[in-house]
């Protein structure tokens, strides 16, 4: 969706300038395949849970050394973004489900995400991630308008400023 007075060149110049700058790959908006997830107590979840509100869906593993390293800026990012109707959805991979995810997410002091488990991987066949980590931005419409291979520095102003730019559309 364009802003009011916005045109398709002026939202694909500010994208290309985003990708420019080395941060997440904006795209034209696409549909996002269905994805399904649980919580930690295995209570089931899909994206339509999280109606209006803008979604970083984050692909990783505990495993995954890249993903650990960018875990606590996606939980300050997310602390940042909360007031302005987004969620922050790190989708975890690992076969131990909640058993692997929550002490890992007490260990390291996460306090503003949730734990979401996709123990199959699923989510990141659903959606063609080529490894983890890989972070995808839903729009309010659920349309993918942006997508990042690799870990992120997810609460530096220029990302978090990235985030919002993809949010006003």
């Amino acid at each position: 969706m364009l802003a009011a007075g916005g045109t398709l060149t002026t939202l694909l110049a500010a994208r290309q300038g985003m990708a420019a700058a080395g941060g997440l790959s904006p795209a034209a908006p696409k549909p996002v395949p269905p994805l399904s997830f649980t919580d930690a107590d295995g209570k089931p979840y899909d994206l339509g849970a999280f109606p209006g509100r803008m979604l970083l869906v984050n692909l990783w593993a505990t495993w995954c050394a890249p993903c650990v390293k960018e875990m606590p800026a996606l939980d300050r990012a997310q602390q940042a973004l909360g007031d302005e109707n987004w969620a922050v959805l790190p989708l975890s991979s690992d076969r131990g489900g909640a058993a692997q995810v929550t002490p890992f997410f007490e260990r390291t002091g996460l306090k503003h995400l949730k734990i979401w488990l996709d123990p199959r991987g699923a989510a990141a066949r659903a959606v063609g991630a080529r490894g983890l980590p890989t972070t995808l931005v839903i729009d309010r419409q659920g349309q993918e308008v942006a997508r990042l291979e690799g870990d992120a520095e997810w609460d530096s102003p220029a990302m978090l400023g990235q985030l919002q730019a993809l949010a006003r559309g």
